[in-house]
């Protein structure tokens, strides 16, 4: 088997173990002596059902981490393999939507573009705007909405791709702290309800402390895997809880440690 593998030509190998599987997972971007080493032999499985929160210095390979398990591009060596149907869905930290279109066309729009029946199109996008609390604002244009309200358009849109496998990469990093922390709600209802995997990139540790499972950090460039902390704190979490900011402090001087064995 050849060790460069895109994770959408294997999305349909499902597995009883992992949702997500990268082995020695690489990625080199040019050639030569401006060759930049993004990520070196990264191994990652991620259960089924699990939330992961990835951190780690800008430029470590959280990106393109992200970008490879999507499908986007390439390994450079090492396999990914992604269970389920279908490409994993991803959402990014710019929503991303049309401005001509109202914010049923924005999540309509990929079911259209997938061959859907505007009836069938219709009651999907309903349902879809209820699951996050939207449903009054079906006609809207996106420059009406507040920018939590946009991002939960953008999880819509998201969620209507239907995949079992949701990556995320910094999807409320732009917003204020009271919007972050009740989107956070609404992101950990909709994954106990629909019993997704997520892989959820963040530079805020108590952002990851809050949601995940387990957190994993990544070591300056070339992207490694060097630390991992499962969060083994009671659901519901509250972001400014002390078990939480216990956590993300543990997190927060593991990553200080990394930085400064990078800078030196």
């Amino acid at each position: 088997m050849s060790t460069q593998l895109l994770s959408s030509t294997l999305a349909g190998r499902s597995s009883d173990r992992s949702a997500v599987a990268l082995v020695g997972v690489s990625k080199v971007f040019g050639r030569g002596p401006d060759a930049v080493h993004a990520l070196d032999k990264v191994s990652l499985t991620v259960a089924p059902g699990e939330f992961v929160c990835l951190v780690g210095a800008s430029g470590c390979g959280k990106s393109t981490l992200l970008s490879l398990a999507a499908g986007l591009d390439t390994p450079s060596a090492g396999t990914i393999d992604v269970a389920g149907l279908g490409s994993p869905a991803l959402m990014f930290q710019d929503p991303a939507l049309f401005p001509w279109l109202t914010v049923a066309g924005n999540v309509g729009l990929p079911l259209r573009l997938r061959g859907m029946s505007r009836v069938e199109r219709q009651a999907r996008v309903a349902e879809l705007l209820r699951v996050v609390h939207l449903e009054e604002f079906a006609k809207r244009q996106p420059h009406e909405l507040s920018g939590g309200m946009r991002q939960r358009v953008a999880l819509a849109r998201t969620l209507g791709l239907a995949s079992p496998v949701l990556l995320m990469d910094e999807p409320f990093g732009a917003l204020d702290a009271m919007t972050r922390d009740i989107l956070h709600d609404e992101l950990e209802r909709i994954w106990t309800e629909r019993r997704l995997t997520v892989v959820f990139v963040t530079h805020n540790v108590r952002e990851a402390a809050r949601l995940g499972d387990r957190i994993v950090l990544l070591s300056s460039r070339p992207g490694r895997v060097v630390w991992e902390r499962p969060v083994d704190i009671a659901r519901p979490r509250r972001i400014d809880s002390p078990e939480v900011a216990a956590i993300a402090a543990e997190v927060t001087d593991r990553l200080r440690q990394e930085v400064r064995r990078h800078g030196r």
